[in-house]
């Protein structure tokens, strides 16, 4: 059998668990991956999920905070409300967006902040990555604003010459700093997960 044959049965078993436990997407599964292995979201935690479309991510952090947690998610496409979660429409690089959030987050700081985030595909890597590692600049700088002292935050990049600036960035802000490529990853995918965990706001600069 090949390589291909594999990360398509892979990606179809995936598929057909997320429809199976009601997730709307396969993607729900690297979070519960990621959480399940580093448990970063407790219940009663607020978290904030950044690029939620089309809502797995909200779905899982809302499981893991319970009904005393709180979870917003924002995305710049519309999602189908998800019960007990706040979803937002708009584009988190702008002010007014960043107020939104704080008003549906009932002014409490963030315990978590989570960012799926990916670029449009161009077929250019090098463009692509480029814009990956923008969108985890602009989730950073979110969590610099919203995430408590101690709080976690993890974003999705995609591995390339621009990766390792912003890992050291994370480096010095958060006090432990993982790499982790969930098993619900293809496996030919470049992308990984940075775990950044206890955020040190003594030390943001940004």
């Amino acid at each position: 059998m090949t390589d291909r044959w594999y990360r398509e049965k892979k990606r179809e078993h995936f598929y057909r668990q997320a429809k199976q436990d009601g997730y709307r997407a396969r993607s729900s599964f690297k979070l519960k991956q990621i959480n399940n292995k580093y448990t970063l979201i407790k219940p009663g935690d607020v978290v904030i999920d950044l690029g939620a479309a089309p809502g797995g991510w909200t779905q899982v952090a809302l499981e893991a905070v319970g009904e005393s947690g709180l979870v917003v998610g924002i995305d710049l496409l519309s999602m189908k409300p998800i019960k007990g979660a706040t979803l937002l429409q708009g584009d988190m690089t702008k002010e007014e967006t960043l107020g939104q959030v704080v008003e549906a987050a009932e002014g409490r700081m963030a315990d978590v902040i989570l960012s799926d985030m990916s670029p449009d595909i161009s077929g250019n890597y090098t463009m692509d990555q480029a814009r990956s590692v923008w969108l985890c600049e602009k989730a950073l700088e979110t969590a610099v604003r919203l995430l408590k002292n101690e709080g976690h935050f993890v974003c999705k990049i995609f591995e390339g010459e621009d990766t390792q600036e912003f890992v050291n960035k994370l480096k010095m802000m958060f006090k432990e700093l993982k790499r982790y490529s969930p098993p619900a990853s293809r496996k030919s995918s470049s992308e990984i997960y940075l775990i950044a965990r206890r955020f040190d706001r003594s030390k943001c600069n940004i």
